[in-house]
């Protein structure tokens, strides 16, 4: 029996023909993705599910969803799906992260220039009968400074287009390495350098924890005055309301936004000011854009109902059904190696070496490396997955090197990463042992046996008597319960490092203490 998919929202037409010309069934019901509980109703009879970001994928529709084998998302935001519950349920997840990314680009381009001529008040005004030119005074863009936060794929191609329009750039991005940054033709600085020298600011970045108001009060003070901000990424990277306060004041001099906290947005503080432009999330939308993420959903969810292939899948490696028994495993530890160094990396990234060792070496290292990077990239880039994140790391100009091996060592399989940041070089290595759970065996080359549970607790500290027991003590008087203790030095009175498991989170007034206890020189709360 042919494989049959729903398709729930408006997608082109050109990806109906897809999904028939390879052989799988398909229904086209865009509207039905807007009626929860018609969706829950068919849901059942359907082997995938091709949507774009009207159709809300909760685990009640997953719960109903006993034959759902892949979602396809077409375009790049999956906050309509609750990732989770289909992981649980075995049902993958896939994006098309690269389908849009000139049309995001260019109507980014578009917002700033409207911003800096006051396009869409001047035209309300003239359609008016009115004629209001000396009102209408607009600041040209050559030679003023563009401030782009994310210079990914996207920020990348607005770098370009603003260098053609005699901008200079500068940008910030903890992935960008100043060699890519050299050929992109922008200039790298650290984000508070960014925010006192732009005369326009760009925001090209995901919404993550890390980035979530990432234009706060704090940000704000720091701009120069008239700034222009554009934001055609992700609602909930700027704080609205001080937004509104600089506005008001006359700090920031206009602002021209395709995204907000709060879609769709029918009220907003922002609605209704002067010198502000709004557009409803407008990024993505055009006849190329929308015909490409189409076409590429169709083609991607296609190659898995009927062939097993799996490409730009959020919560699966790709990985060929003969090799997974035997590479699982070793795809798991190298993600979580990736994770343990991403978490702890604070500077910009120059490169990334991975060694494999013993019988590790002549397995799949393309999808182990993979696995690497997607957990590195994975705190500030939590979109990125085995397929997309080597590209990402090219895109930023991280350097990566894999090197095989025979064993030489005790262990007869061996991982090592290692991250080269413009400051330092760091290391973290694992195995994975006959009960087929991976192991932390090495950090900083400092030797150590850890599993690794969902939240752990890392402290490099200096070898002195005593200090063990004064961690316990402040851990036991907030009452924080730990589930296991591993420990590591290089030599006595040298480096120390102490890796604990701990159950539950950690938050930031404890860490804070953490930090400031006599012996510590770092405290990360690490999450798995």
């Amino acid at each position: 029996m042919a494989p049959r998919v729903l398709i729930s929202d408006k997608l082109s037409q050109t990806a109906v023909q897809v999904f028939k010309d390879r052989g799988v069934e398909v229904d086209y019901l865009p509207d039905l993705g807007k009626d929860k509980d018609a969706l829950l109703e068919a849901i059942g009879k359907y082997d995938g599910l091709a949507i774009r970001s009207a159709t809300k994928v909760t685990q009640k529709i997953l719960a109903q969803a006993g034959n759902l084998k892949v979602i396809g998302r077409a375009g790049i935001g999956v906050d309509n799906v609750d990732i989770p519950a289909a992981t649980s349920r075995g049902v993958i997840v896939m994006n098309t992260p690269f389908g849009n990314s000139i049309t995001t680009a260019e109507h980014a381009i578009a917002m700033m220039m409207a911003a800096a001529r006051q396009i869409p008040a001047a035209d309300q005004s003239t359609q008016a009968g009115k004629w209001e030119k000396s009102r209408f005074m607009g600041v040209e863009l050559t030679s003023k400074t563009l401030g782009i936060i994310g210079c990914g794929n996207i920020g990348a191609i607005v770098a370009n287009r603003a260098l053609g329009l005699k901008m200079k750039v500068i940008a910030f991005d903890p992935f960008l390495s100043a060699e890519r940054a050299i050929d992109l033709g922008v200039e790298k600085i650290e984000l508070d350098q960014l925010l006192a020298r732009a005369d326009f600011i760009s925001l090209h970045t995901p919404l993550t924890d890390k980035t979530r108001n990432i234009l706060d009060a704090g940000a704000f003070a720091q701009m120069k005055h008239g700034v222009r901000i554009i934001n055609c990424a992700r609602g909930g990277l700027i704080d609205e309301a001080v937004l509104k306060d600089n506005l008001e004041s006359g700090k920031v001099a206009a602002a021209a936004l395709d995204v907000f906290a709060v879609e769709p947005a029918h009220e907003n503080p922002l609605f209704g000011l002067k010198d502000v432009v709004c557009t409803p999330h407008l990024g993505a939308s055009t006849s190329e854009a929308q015909e490409n993420v189409a076409v590429q959903v169709a083609e991607q969810m296609s190659d898995y109902l009927i062939n097993g292939a799996v490409t730009n899948a959020l919560n699966m490696p790709s990985i060929s059904a003969e090799e997974a028994p035997r590479l699982t495993p070793f795809v798991k530890l190298a993600e979580q190696l990736g994770l343990f160094a991403g978490q702890l990396t604070e500077s910009g990234v120059v490169g990334i070496r991975i060694e494999y060792e013993g019988n590790v070496a002549q397995m799949n290292v393309n999808a182990l490396t993979s696995a690497a990077l997607t957990g590195f990239l994975k705190p500030l880039l939590q979109t990125v997955n085995m397929v997309s994140a080597p590209a990402v790391a090219r895109e930023r100009g991280i350097a990566v090197e894999e090197i095989r091996r025979d064993q030489s060592g005790a262990y007869e399989n061996y991982i090592r990463l290692t991250v080269q940041t413009e400051r330092q070089e760091r290391s973290v290595a694992g195995t994975v042992f006959a009960d087929g759970k991976p192991r932390i065996i090495q950090i900083k080359g400092i030797n150590l046996e850890a599993e690794l549970g969902p939240h752990m607790l890392y402290i490099a500290n200096r070898d002195k008597p005593g200090f063990i027991g004064r961690l316990g003590t402040m851990l036991g008087e907030k009452s924080v319960n730990i589930a296991t203790f591993n420990l590591g030095r290089k030599e006595q009175g040298e480096e120390a490092i102490a890796l604990l498991e701990v159950d539950g989170n950690m938050d930031t007034a404890l860490m804070d203490q953490l930090s400031g206890l006599e012996g510590v020189v770092q405290a990360k709360h690490l999450t798995f």
